[in-house]
């Protein structure tokens, strides 16, 4: 899938080199070594790598230019599949309606006009819930269907509510301006049996959703909406969602083309949903990626003409957070601004409590609702992201990204088609064991903290209150389902415990600090230890400096069985074996380091005391946080009565 990159040029390349030159002598520098010492090239050592296995490098430049992919709305669509986007408008901004089952359809349809009257351009209706099929007359009473985009969001009974929908379409009354239908207003049926056959949400029959779209094949109501939130929420990186959702989009289209529609009238009847989250740049190229690769689909078909992606960006539900929940409007903010300028059709933004248990959120859906459409807004509005079409088009990373990302989800495409397409893959385990691999490597990275997660994983609120115990079941919520995988929620599972300690003793799980030396000397460290047992929910108590002999004293008032030593390598040569020692004798189990374990002093013997385990960044830290907290609720703290223990 890649472009070839433009003919090099010689000056650039000298130019190039002259970079590289440079960076290597400030990383020969800044690791005290000689250049020729370097284990690898500059771009190498200051390259980073994706959830999908690609190498983002430190410097693009015109050596990576490709040509220009063409005009939005034009063959390859990779610019956008819109070409008659009013740049006034820019995308629409989708709000979602009908989830609380508690709202009647009458009080659906006022909440619908007035989003509307506040900004809202796209309709989402749940149906199911608070609407039912008979409902969506009521709910779309005052909608004019010929400048707002539906998207339904069905289940079993899809049939019904699509059969439905295009009887309210078709009995509309003629505008009193006839406008031509747009790719900014298609609606869809929302109907997606394959994908949620993955993720097991209620769906309907394929062979009936086939037939249905057979019946009427209009290209301004699409019938199958291919949703690659069924794959993101559940762990696959970008790649693989892309590659299944084109996989499944294809089965359909054979689907289609068998019971007798032409290539072009079934690509007419598939719309795509497409999770966008905090990684600004991957979500631009997700979107761009994907229109490229449905593109060459099409071409295939021999019907490129209406080979454009139509596009629904929806902030993913997996990387909200149950704690410190109002982060995830940051977290939204940034997966908008990557859905709007990677060309999405109509944007979503879910609310910033969506993740939360319905009864355990604490703000209201109008103001939450209202949070989630003005994040868009702003950026239409105030911020004109809307204005260009394309805004990233020409960037050498975005253009090298989408380019990398097609071709990484092209050659997993292949590998469903070698497997016997979409539906063979998904009943042999293959689809499953392919994102549970993806899963496993994004839960290794959180669990190391290099994909940190503001508010749980990283400065966290101890002090947040609690939420309860149900929070883990999170099956009901919108747009989620039974294989929803939050990002964060190893380190939320931790302070779900700590809070259940805390209501049943009223103390958290605690760990004494003994910082040694002055406050420079040791602030880094216990700012960084206090930070990491916070993120399992484990408190700490912090004297300030600390000789051996205050050590006993504090040990007994502090009633822990865990304490960690913080200072620099050179406070521990002096200080650390008397700390340590004292510690032991005032009763405390277990003796941790602050730092990495060579730093404390060389022992002449093996037999010489050493701390019992060390605190460092790149451990495994909900291993290592599950591991204390297991100490300090099952071990004796120092100083509690045993009296009455038996021998």
């Amino acid at each position: 899938m890649n472009d070839q990159p433009v003919q090099s040029d010689p000056a650039l390349d000298e130019a190039y080199q002259r970079w590289s030159e440079s960076a290597a002598a400030v990383l020969a520098k800044s690791r005290r070594v000689d250049v020729a010492d370097l284990p690898d090239a500059p771009e190498a050592l200051l390259s980073t790598s994706t959830a999908d296995g690609l190498t983002v490098r430190p410097l693009y430049t015109r050596k990576d230019e490709t040509p220009e992919p063409g005009l939005p709305g034009a063959f390859p669509y990779v610019r956008g599949a819109d070409p008659a986007r009013d740049v006034t408008a820019g995308w629409r901004v989708t709000e979602r309606f009908g989830d609380d089952p508690a709202v009647g359809a009458a009080a659906v349809n006022t909440e619908i006009l007035e989003a509307m009257n506040n900004g809202t351009s796209g309709l989402w209706i749940a149906v199911g819930g608070a609407v039912s099929a008979d409902d969506l007359a009521t709910v779309l009473d005052g909608v004019y269907l010929d400048l707002a985009p539906v998207t339904l969001d069905v289940g079993e009974n899809g049939i019904a509510a699509a059969e439905a929908f295009a009887a309210i379409r078709a009995g509309a009354p003629e505008p009193p301006v006839t406008i031509a239908p747009t790719v900014g207003t298609t609606h869809s049926l929302g109907l997606s049996p394959l994908t949620a056959a993955f993720s097991g949400r209620p769906t309907v029959d394929a062979a009936e959703a086939t037939a249905l779209a057979v019946a009427n094949p209009d290209p301004a109501l699409r019938t199958f909406r291919v949703d690659g939130a069924d794959f993101a929420t559940a762990g696959a990186d970008n790649g693989l969602e892309i590659a299944l959702v084109v996989g499944a989009a294809l089965t359909h289209l054979r689907d289609l083309t068998d019971a007798g529609l032409s290539p072009a009238q079934a690509l007419t009847q598939v719309s795509f949903g497409v999770s966008v989250d905090d990684d600004q740049f991957a979500s631009i190229a997700k979107l761009r990626a994907l229109r490229k690769i449905w593109a060459r689909v099409a071409g295939v078909l021999d019907a490129p003409e209406v080979g454009g992606a139509l596009t629904h960006a929806v902030t993913a539900l997996s990387m909200y957070s149950q704690r410190d929940p109002w982060v995830n409007m940051l977290r939204s903010t940034v997966a908008a601004f990557g859905a709007g300028v990677g060309g999405a059709d109509q944007v979503s933004v879910l609310p910033y409590d969506a993740a939360l248990p319905a009864s355990k959120r604490t703000s209201g859906p109008t103001f939450t609702r209202r949070i989630a459409r003005n994040t868009q807004l702003l950026l239409l509005e105030e911020s004109n992201v809307g204005r260009v079409l394309d805004p990233a088009g020409g960037s050498w990373f975005v253009e090298s990204l989408t380019d990398d990302l097609a071709s990484n989800a092209w050659a997993v495409f292949t590998d469903i088609e070698a497997a016997g397409g979409y539906r063979a893959a998904l009943s042999s385990g293959w689809v499953a064991d392919r994102i549970g691999e993806s899963l496993a490597r994004r839960d290794v990275e959180v669990a190391h903290r290099r994909k940190p997660v503001t508010g749980v994983s990283e400065f966290p609120n101890l002090d947040e209150k609690p939420l309860g115990q149900d929070t883990a079941d999170t099956t009901g919520l919108a747009t989620g389902g039974p294989r929803l995988a939050r990002v964060g929620r190893a380190f939320e599972a931790l302070r779900d415990r700590s809070d259940a300690v805390l209501a049943d003793t009223g103390r958290r799980p605690t760990v004494l600090l003994l910082p040694l030396g002055s406050v420079a000397e040791h602030n880094g460290r216990t700012t960084f230890v206090a930070n990491l047992l916070a993120a399992g929910g484990i408190a700490v108590i912090n004297p300030g400096p600390v000789t051996a002999d205050d050590i006993a004293d504090l040990a007994t008032a502090a009633n822990t069985p865990i304490a960690v030593i913080c200072g620099t390598k050179q406070r521990y040569a002096d200080d650390g074996p008397a700390a340590l020692a004292a510690a032991r004798a005032a009763g405390i189990g277990n003796v941790l380091l602050a730092g990495p374990e060579k730093e404390w002093p060389a022992t002449e013997s093996d037999g010489q005391a050493k701390p019992d385990g060390s605190l460092r960044v790149g451990i495994d830290a909900v291993a290592t946080l599950n591991d204390l907290f297991d100490t300090l609720t099952t071990s004796t703290p120092v100083g509690a009565d045993t009296s009455g223990a038996s021998a």
